[in-house]
């Protein structure tokens, strides 16, 4: 369904009158996959790139290089009408429920919105439509009069989940949906999310800070860091036996539902390294309690390591 291939993303920081700005690598050449009716997690820690790699797929950022394929078609090539097409097959859910929402229109006009700009529904089958969405995401008929701020966060993401599906999109993408909501609401969306992806056969792709999120919602994982990709593959696989130090640094941080068990953190230290002026080499090198000398040095490929699991580092390399 959804094909990227080195994909990259720079911002200019800072520069002036006689001062060339500096670049910020947001995203270092990424590339992965995903595929019919199947839930792709992409994971790493805040900075590392995963919301702006969102986006590029989007095209709600452009790209500065690199190659987007929805259905075999090229994305970033599209335009006009063709590009309109398109963009109702990938819809998102953004991560705050209510920036997202204009504040001034009813939901009910929030949803009717994008079936007037694509031409879907005449005026008499809106209202018919509109019910149907908010009803498949748990919410009553009367919401349709109502505003953004008459409703609770939860409330105001299945809104959201509502707003990107009207559409009947076969990929949906789901920057962060559940990290502004109290953890009694989590469950919920992420139980909708899973529900709606089943009945629709939906390909999901979903961004996440939270491995406990990814791994309850996702089939596959990319784990990312400093705008590239260290490791991907089946979520079972990557969550049960990391294979790049900077993954198992991240399972060993996720919390354990358990007061009685006892682990101990890998030895990492220092900070994430800037984007502005990323280390050569592997960008994880400083902090890694694995690096060797050449780490410094080259940019460790992605090599396969059994099945479908891929990873960058020298480790692993032959």
């Amino acid at each position: 369904m959804l094909e990227v291939d080195d994909l990259r993303k720079t911002f200019p920081v800072g520069g002036g009158l006689f001062r060339r700005p500096a670049r910020l690598h947001a995203v270092a050449g990424v590339s992965l996959s995903l595929d019919h009716q199947r839930s792709l997690g992409l994971v790493g820690e805040s900075g590392c790139g995963k919301s702006t790699l969102a986006r590029c797929i989007m095209r709600l950022i452009e790209p500065d290089s690199g190659q987007i394929r929805i259905t075999g078609r090229d994305f970033l090539k599209m335009r006009g009408s063709a590009l309109s097409e398109a963009r109702r097959e990938l819809q998102i859910v953004f991560q705050d429920p209510y920036g997202s929402l204009n504040p001034r229109r009813t939901i009910g006009q929030t949803l009717a919105e994008p079936l007037r700009v694509h031409g879907l529904a005449t005026d008499a089958e809106l209202a018919q439509r509109v019910e149907a969405a908010l009803a498949e995401v748990g919410l009553p008929t009367d919401a349709m009069q109502r505003y953004p701020h008459e409703f609770s966060g939860g409330q105001r993401q299945r809104v959201g989940i509502a707003r990107a599906l009207i559409l009947n999109p076969g990929i949906l993408v789901a920057d962060e949906p559940v990290s502004a909501l109290d953890v009694s609401v989590q469950a919920q969306i992420l139980k909708l999310l899973e529900g709606l992806r089943e009945r629709r056969g939906l390909s999901l792709l979903l961004v996440s800070h939270d491995l406990g999120v990814v791994r309850h919602v996702c089939d596959r994982v990319v784990v990312m860091y400093l705008g590239r990709v260290v490791e991907e593959g089946p979520v079972a696989s990557i969550f049960d036996d990391p294979m790049h130090p900077y993954t198992r640094v991240l399972r060993a941080a996720s919390p354990v539902p358990d007061p009685t068990a006892r682990f101990r953190l890998p030895n990492i230290e220092g900070e994430i390294p800037s984007a502005l002026n990323p280390p050569p080499g592997c960008a994880f090198h400083p902090r890694c309690p694995s690096a060797m000398p050449k780490c410094s040095i080259e940019q460790p490929p992605p090599v396969s390591v059994g099945g479908a699991r891929r990873v960058a580092c020298f480790l692993y390399s032959k």
